[in-house]
């Protein structure tokens, strides 16, 4: 019997927002070839902020089904920065 082991990566950044640290949690999905994480953050008010960082042609872009804040959007050249050293 043969057991294929596929290691689960999850890690938390901090980066600044709007004057504050925010704290970015990913977690990679390894069923999408190209690269995919699900990402989470707080929001001022207590909220879960979740999000999609997907791999397209060579590069990292936020997808997300809400409306996201612009201080998460100005941070997507920093998230996929973190995303590429994984």
């Amino acid at each position: 019997m043969q057991l294929e082991f596929i290691k689960n990566i999850q890690f938390t950044e901090l980066l600044k927002c709007e004057g504050r640290l925010r704290e970015f949690n990913f977690r990679k999905v390894h069923s999408f070839p190209e690269g995919l994480f699900t990402v989470d953050v707080c929001d001022d008010r207590g909220n879960r902020l979740m999000f999609k960082l997907v791999r397209e042609n060579g590069f990292w872009k936020i997808q997300s089904d809400v409306n996201l804040p612009a201080w998460v959007l100005e941070k997507e050249q920093a998230l996929a920065n973190v995303a590429d050293a994984v």
